[in-house]
């Protein structure tokens, strides 16, 4: 059997990369309005809008207008200073701090956290706090203690396919 070798022209493979190359930054300069941070906070300052904020384990402060959701894991949301989030605003194992004459337009979240909110904030949907780090444990325990259960009926089970069978005396 004999191999076809398919050449292109290296112009041709450079060129391939270039429109590769221009159209990821197209994808990536859509979303220049939203901030996405690993380990740095986030700060939106006053007269600042911003489409949408996510932070993973970090914080993120607002003082301007994010005209989506606010999402941090494994940090806190301060809104202060007449800061506005149209969107949703969720904390994952962090707290939410909302002082006065702040607006929230969607629902507020925490889980695992505690939420402060000042009474003259305004949040026009739902406020859910499942509040303290006991939440976590066990949002994390019970998939442990359900997969080492499943492991030990697994062992069992070909520990008894695997056994020997003894001759039944009568």
């Amino acid at each position: 059997m004999q191999e076809v070798a398919l050449k292109l022209p290296r112009s041709l493979f450079f060129l391939a990369l270039l429109l590769c190359l221009a159209l990821s930054t197209m994808a990536f300069a859509v979303g220049d309005h939203d901030r996405t941070q690993m380990g740095h906070n986030i700060s939106i300052g006053p007269g600042e809008e911003v489409n949408e904020a996510t932070c993973f384990g970090c914080s993120i402060r607002i003082r301007g207008h994010v005209s989506g959701d606010v999402t941090t894991f494994g940090g806190s949301i301060v809104i202060e200073d007449q800061g506005e989030v149209k969107g949703d605003l969720s904390s994952f194992a962090g707290d939410i701090r909302l002082d006065r004459q702040v607006k929230v337009g969607g629902d507020v979240t925490v889980f695992g956290g505690h939420l402060r909110r000042d009474p003259a904030a305004s949040v026009a949907g739902d406020v859910t706090n499942m509040g303290g780090p006991g939440w976590i444990v066990v949002i994390f325990l019970a998939p442990l203690v359900f997969l080492g259960t499943f492991i030990a009926f697994v062992v069992w089970l070909i520990r008894r396919l695997l056994r020997p069978s003894s001759p039944i005396t009568a």
